[in-house]
C-alpha cells in the first residue's frame, strides 16, 4: 500500500507541509533544508497559525509529484504546502474550511516574515 497512516495529513489540523517530495530515491525530488523550515515555523508561530507535516506516501511507489523540484533546480528554497484533501483528483474531493482559512493565514505570515534564507 502507498498509504502510511502515521505520516498522513488530517482534515481540520491546519495547513500541511511536505518537506520531501520525489520518488526512487532522489530522482526528481526536492528536500527543504532545516534552516528554511525553521524560518517558516517561526513565522507561523508568530501569527498563531495551525500547521502539520505529512508525506505523500511511500517514496518508492511513485505518484504524488509536485513541481517544487523544478524550482529547486534553480537554487530556490522550496517546500510544498497546502490543505489536506480527501480523494484528490477524484470526482468528489473533501477539504476542511478551517484548513483553507489556516492556509490563507499561513501564506500571509510567510509573506510578512520569511526573508532570504
Amino acid at each position: 500500500s502507498a498509504f502510511e497512516k502515521k505520516n498522513a495529513a488530517f482534515l481540520g489540523e491546519g495547513i500541511v507541509f511536505n518537506k520531501f517530495t520525489g520518488s526512487r530515491g532522489k530522482s526528481g525530488s526536492n528536500d527543504a533544508n532545516a534552516e528554511y523550515i525553521a524560518e517558516i515555523r517561526r513565522a507561523l508561530d508568530q501569527e498563531g497559525v495551525i500547521y502539520q507535516t505529512a508525506e505523500l506516501g511511500r517514496v518508492d511507489l511513485g505518484g504524488g509529484g509536485t513541481i517544487a523540484y523544478i524550482l529547486a533546480l534553480y537554487g530556490m528554497n522550496v517546500i510544498d504546502s497546502g490543505v489536506a484533501v480527501l480523494n484528490m483528483h477524484a470526482p468528489w474531493e473533501a477539504t476542511s474550511k478551517a484548513d483553507i482559512y489556516e492556509a490563507l493565514r499561513g501564506y500571509i505570515a510567510f509573506l510578512k516574515y520569511v526573508r532570504n534564507v
